[in-house]
């Protein structure tokens, strides 16, 4: 789900810029919204029927089915759930918010939202921001990429993050036996299996250089980002101080524990899942989907022997992760939005996220307390996801991001980096300038 959110999100840009009309910079706000807070209506709809997209694999029925009885026990309206394939989905959701009997509710990738936005096709939710959150505190990489220019136009749904997925035996024949909580003893441990592994294909840490999600983490973790926006005008962040030293950090990692020949691609080509599976690496940092996948490719990994830990940092603490995941947008041209306001907060809601997003559908719920909540129910592998997506990050809230993801530029700069083909400062002054330039464009 998360990398098909991030492919749909790359041609979002152009498919909106074409087919939703520009609204000054973002959505209407709800009916007779004047910007103080506001709770939302408990609006009966005896006779209406409300229409909610959602996407191929993001919930399961029972999940839906929950919402939508909850909402018509409160309400008396009907709901009209309607779901949508991958192939095109940017263009179809584009092409809808623009015309009339659009869906009122729609299943957004977390960083689909600014182009919709930017674009005028989403409701402004900010006046309802606090009693949609219902006391609790969204994730940071869900909310982030929702706020734009300080409004808020989707609602959390679930998240799905990256954590370091590791081979126990082959550690434990290390000598180690236990999951680092800091990066000198992740660093320590890793040491260890590349003294007992010293064969020239084998990556104690396999991290492809084109890998910037995990790139990311690094320049996060030393106090940097992809971007700051100063009034209308974005900057990049790479060339800064704290940008330099993330790069930095990322290529001496990379260098020490992964191959050369990881050092100019990406995570596909090979897959890296099947590196792991084949016995080439102890060690990779993805999605919990990669569990799966490695055993699918070698069936002798049984799942007791693969272990998960969020990513330490030198900050001294865990490294913020790039969260992938669903947020609720509502149309601006709904006809029913206080309808629409009242499914995504039941949606949205701790009874529906703790007892059916991750009891039933095993996804990250949308809040800190969510997590917390789910503690005693998680298994010692998805322990270090739902650890990990407590310190989350988001890509810049800008309508023309997905370029930059599409392109492929910013894949560059770490392979660059690591590779050695260009120096951090070179790198890092290329990519800003080109991220200024095309984040310009979605003014």
């Amino acid at each position: 789900m998360l990398g098909r959110r991030h492919a749909a999100a790359a041609a979002l840009c152009a498919a909106t810029l074409l087919t939703v009309t520009a609204c000054g910079g973002g959505g209407s706000s709800a009916a007779g919204d004047d910007g103080s807070p506001k709770t939302v209506p408990n609006t009966r709809g005896e006779g209406k029927t409300l229409t909610v997209w959602v996407m191929d694999g993001d919930y399961t029925d029972a999940t839906i089915k929950a919402v939508d009885d909850q909402f018509t026990q409160a309400t008396g309206a009907q709901v009209d759930v309607q779901i949508q394939q991958w192939e095109s989905i940017t263009t179809k959701i584009s092409t809808a918010l623009s015309t009339t009997g659009t869906p009122d509710v729609l299943d957004l990738g977390n960083t689909q939202v600014p182009g919709f936005a930017a674009n005028g096709g989403l409701l402004d939710l900010t006046s309802y921001k606090a009693d949609l959150q219902q006391g609790r505190t969204w994730l940071a990489g869900l909310e982030e990429p929702a706020t734009v220019d300080k409004a808020l136009y989707a609602v959390p749904g679930f998240a799905g993050a990256r954590a370091v997925i590791y081979n126990k035996k082959t550690w434990a024949d290390a000598g180690v036996t236990t999951a680092p909580t800091t990066y000198a003893e992740m660093t320590a441990a890793l040491d260890k299996v590349k003294a007992k592994n010293p064969a020239a294909d084998f990556s104690p840490f396999y991290l492809p250089g084109q890998y910037w999600y995990a790139g990311m983490q690094f320049i996060w973790d030393a106090g940097g980002d992809i971007a700051t926006k100063d009034g209308s005008t974005w900057k990049g962040g790479f060339a800064d101080a704290a940008g330099q030293k993330g790069l930095s950090d990322f290529k001496t990692f990379q260098n020490t524990y992964s191959t050369k020949a990881s050092q100019a691609i990406d995570t596909i080509t090979p897959d890296q899942n099947q590196v792991f599976a084949d016995g080439k690496t102890s060690a990779i940092l993805s999605t919990a989907g990669s569990i799966g996948l490695i055993q699918k490719a070698n069936p002798q990994i049984k799942a007791g022997d693969l272990g998960t830990f969020p990513l330490p940092g030198l900050s001294g603490k865990a490294q913020p992760v790039m969260l992938g995941g669903s947020d609720w947008g509502i149309a601006t041209k709904s006809d029913t939005p206080e309808l629409a306001l009242q499914w995504v907060k039941i949606a949205a809601g701790p009874a529906v996220q703790d007892k059916f997003v991750f009891g039933n559908d095993g996804w990250i719920p949308n809040s800190t307390q969510g997590i917390e909540a789910a503690q005693g129910s998680l298994d010692e592998q998805q322990k270090g996801f739902f650890t990990a997506a407590l310190t989350s990050k988001a890509t810049p809230a800008a309508a023309e991001w997905p370029t930059l993801e599409g392109d492929k530029s910013i894949n560059q700069v770490f392979s660059n980096v690591v590779s050695g083909a260009k120096s951090p400062a070179d790198a890092a002054k290329e990519f800003d300038s080109h991220l200024e330039s095309t984040l310009a464009g979605g003014k």
